[in-house]
């Protein structure tokens, strides 16, 4: 036993400082075991004074920001009183919704719409803001919604028992079945999903586990869910939002939004729906 640690304790010494690396992983005999782990999966950085570190390699998964449109803009002259945002932990879920309202409008009446629907949440249903964290009219612009910070973890009203940990984004629209999604729309969703995502590395091909706040909700207050990543409304509320059409494109939401993560190729896609 000796002779075998003095044999490893000697090679590692000729491979210089990597050697010495990896015996700060693990102690003694173990050291044999761990080496390949210990190579791998660490990187060496060297700190003001010169001295090697070694660091553990994070690999994250980040998207692009896609352009968002500020909330000024649908806001106008309007400026109303709310008290200040609420924020919770990191977003680990997009809830994806529709508006449920027409959808032959002209993209520039966005603003408009949008200012529509903050004013009937926050005076019908007694909102404090616009309910959705961001909205995406049919030409594939995204708007920020409730106020706080497209890139902070804003608690929404969109998904009741679910605003914590989640952001809410609604298709301005309605997409019951046979109402066509536009292209430029559900790209738009899959590059904000990504990006959000992205931010706290979130698969959006996976699931995510989320605790219910609200027993209005599918699941009774307290109760632990499992979540697709990427979800309908209805997957955590009793309705039928975003629509049998939009829900129907959420795999593709998914995918693509993987895509633009760099979690796997366009052409892998391609190939598993093939």
């Amino acid at each position: 036993m000796r002779a075998l640690r003095e044999t490893v304790v000697g090679r590692l010494s000729r491979a210089g400082r990597a050697g010495r690396a990896v015996l700060v992983c693990l102690p003694g005999l173990a050291a044999v075991a761990a080496l390949a782990l210990c190579v791998f999966g660490v990187q060496r950085a060297v700190d003001g004074g010169g001295r090697r570190q070694v660091e553990a390699r994070a690999v994250a998964h980040h998207a692009a920001r896609p352009a968002i449109v500020p909330r000024e803009r649908w806001l106008g002259d309007a400026r109303p009183t709310q008290p200040p945002a609420r924020y919770g932990g990191p977003v680990l879920a997009v809830f994806v919704h529709h508006t449920d309202s027409p959808n032959g409008y002209d993209c520039a009446d966005a603003p408009r719409i949008i200012r529509a629907l903050a004013e009937g949440q926050t005076s019908a249903r007694l909102f404090d803001d616009i309910g959705y964290n961001f909205l995406v009219d049919r030409c594939g612009t995204i708007y920020e919604g409730r106020a706080g910070g497209v890139d902070r973890p804003v608690i929404g009203a969109h998904t009741q028992g679910f605003n914590h940990r989640t952001a809410g984004v609604a298709a301005i629209g309605t997409f019951t079945a046979g109402s066509p999604v536009p292209a430029p729309m559900v790209e738009a969703i899959a590059a904000l999903t990504a990006w959000k995502l992205g931010l706290t590395d979130a698969d959006p091909r996976r699931t995510a586990r989320l605790v219910s706040s609200n027993s209005l909700s599918r699941y009774p207050v307290g109760a632990h869910a499992d979540f697709q990543t990427v979800s309908g409304h209805a997957d955590g509320y009793y309705t039928h939002c975003p629509g049998a059409a939009l829900r129907a494109v959420l795999p593709a939401i998914r995918e693509r939004a993987a895509v633009l993560q760099g979690r796997t190729s366009a052409q892998a896609v391609a190939a598993q729906r093939h």
